[in-house]
């Protein structure tokens, strides 16, 4: 078998740029060995947003006096939560099928390995086969971070994402350590619906890669909703017994003390996927498992590249999609753009939502910046009251002698979508005066932005 590209990962990477590759006149093959869409669509991204949507639900059935209804109570089925949850990632798996096909991009099933710089070796079981390529694409994605003998997953009690994902029965109580955005989104999933839950982080805050006041109101809506919440907190040890887990943390003082919870789940991050893929007989370039690139994604082999988690850039589906383009155009010849990474969003589903692009405000003081900073509360903006969702605020960092935009935070709801247009407005190096002379709907969340912007000048309307 005979290809101008081959792609390991079926992932938001690996299909993206399959697709992308077929699409310039390219000969594609796609090597997956487990299910298209990868993490991110099966276990990840898609299949949490269902969660969450049911305990959104739930907590709008909760709050229906607050809309003028009366219930008697509403009863919770965790067995059709889930099967809810995984339809919608089976479906969209097999759309991704579909896709492909439609651009007669070959999907070949099995584990991948490189023999040498122009062939792959696929095993699917007993069967084997080789595909020769004129260029490679590694993009084989991430999974869960574990710590050997101190942070490991049992399957049973102590979890990662997906043994979360597919609960047989809703915790009494859970500890979750870490707080990025996989543990504050489980953290919120599993308080809604009533679990007591408890969450430690190893910093002095949550999400500690968002904007300093973002962290803090979090905290405030965490605590409000029953979470317990504990960091500069170290976990020492895990014990799984038959029906709980018992847990040593120690705070920032070296006091240790324990704990017993129902379940654990390690929520510390990810690590990529660059093992037994034949990388290092062919002497790929990595840096603790990290491959190598530059700005198109080549590795040091001339003809072998690589995109998404595996290059521990920004993890994000949405940053191995756009990769995936770009390093198709690269591949195909075309003036591919580089990826500008100071632009990339970042979202958080929680509740509050979380979302964000640019700088943050310690981290422009630190690029040395004078800054102008906005700020609006959705307590002032008449959709937000009227949805009853008014708990969150936008911040806008500016330069002060430009009038560029250097960062966007916002925590409420729909966060993670009106975050789209301060990436744009990033992307087209919109000033300050452009956002302020753009008339935005009303009523509407979005047009907080305006007001945000407005308060760094100081001439909000509405506050």
């Amino acid at each position: 078998m005979k290809f101008d590209t081959v792609i390991i990962g079926g992932g938001p990477g690996g299909y993206v740029c399959a697709i992308r590759a077929a699409q310039l006149g390219q000969n594609v093959a796609l090597i997956e060995r487990e299910n298209l869409g990868g993490i991110c669509l099966n276990w990840g991204c898609i299949p949490t947003k269902a969660l969450l949507k049911s305990s959104e639900v739930y907590r709008t059935f909760s709050h229906a006096d607050d809309y003028g209804f009366s219930h008697k109570g509403v009863s919770m089925d965790m067995a059709k939560i889930v099967s809810r949850s995984r339809g919608v990632s089976e479906k969209l798996s097999g759309g991704i099928g579909f896709l492909l096909k439609k651009n007669k991009v070959t999907v070949i099933e099995g584990i991948a390995s490189f023999k040498d710089k122009y062939t792959i070796t696929v095993k699917n079981g007993k069967e084997q086969q080789e595909v020769s390529f004129k260029n490679a694409v590694v993009a084989t994605g991430a999974r869960a971070r574990e710590i050997p003998n101190v942070l490991e997953s049992d399957g049973k009690n102590i979890w990662t994402y997906r043994e979360a994902l597919v609960p047989k029965a809703k915790p009494k109580s859970l500890l979750v350590i870490g707080a990025g955005a996989i543990g504050v989104e489980f953290a919120s999933f599993y308080a809604t619906l009533g679990t007591k839950v408890t969450i430690v982080e190893g910093l002095d805050r949550l999400v500690p890669v968002e904007d300093k006041d973002i962290s803090a109101h979090l905290e405030i809506a965490l605590r409000k909703d029953g979470i317990d919440v504990k960091t500069s907190t170290k976990t020492v040890s895990l014990k799984s017994n038959k029906n709980d887990v018992k847990v040593i943390l120690e705070d920032k003082n070296g006091k240790q003390k324990p704990f017993t919870f129902d379940k654990v789940l390690l929520a510390i991050g990810v690590q990529g996927n660059t093992e037994n893929l034949g990388l290092e007989e062919l002497g790929i370039v990595m840096d603790r498992g990290i491959i190598k690139t530059d700005e198109y994604y080549h590795t040091n082999i001339d003809n072998i590249y690589a995109i998404g988690d595996v290059c521990g850039r920004q993890l994000l589906a949405h940053v191995a999609s756009h990769e995936g383009i770009i390093c198709a155009e690269t591949m195909a010849g075309k003036h591919a753009h580089a990826m500008n990474y100071e632009n990339i969003p970042g979202c958080t589903y929680c509740t509050p939502q979380i979302a964000s692009t640019g700088l943050t405000e310690d981290a422009a003081k630190q690029k040395g910046y004078e800054l102008k900073i906005g700020n609006f509360s959705y307590n002032a903006n008449g959709k937000a009251l009227a949805i009853g969702e008014n708990d969150g605020f936008i911040k806008t960092i500016f330069d002060k002698k430009t009038g560029a935009l250097l960062g966007a935070h916002i925590i409420g709801a729909e966060a993670t979508e009106m975050i789209s247009t301060f990436v744009v407005a990033r992307q087209m190096e919109a000033t300050e005066e452009d956002l302020i002379n753009s008339c935005l709907p009303h009523p509407t969340l979005s047009e907080m932005i305006g007001e945000s912007v407005l308060d760094s000048e100081g001439r909000v309307i509405h506050a």
